[in-house]
């Protein structure tokens, strides 16, 4: 069961990683590369158009789990 001060710390940590969200929320509508990289799929025919980001996908992919990778090392 958590006590008080685990507690405390999970909902400190919860805030931060919401915080963190939002901030890359605001970020990412500022780099202009962002989702038009080569190798992602774009397909416009007459009446329908299809996007698939797969190379932005795979980056923040990558980026993501090296992330995770390091705050789980210790």
């Amino acid at each position: 069961m958590l006590d008080g001060s685990h507690l405390g710390k999970l909902l400190i940590v919860i805030g931060l990683l919401i915080a963190g969200i939002g901030c890359v929320l605001i970020l990412v509508g500022k780099i202009p590369w962002l989702g038009r990289l080569p190798g992602d799929i774009f397909y416009r025919g007459k009446n329908v158009s299809v996007y698939f980001p797969l190379m932005t996908s795979l980056i923040i992919s990558v980026i993501l789990t090296l992330i995770l990778w390091f705050i789980n090392r210790r």
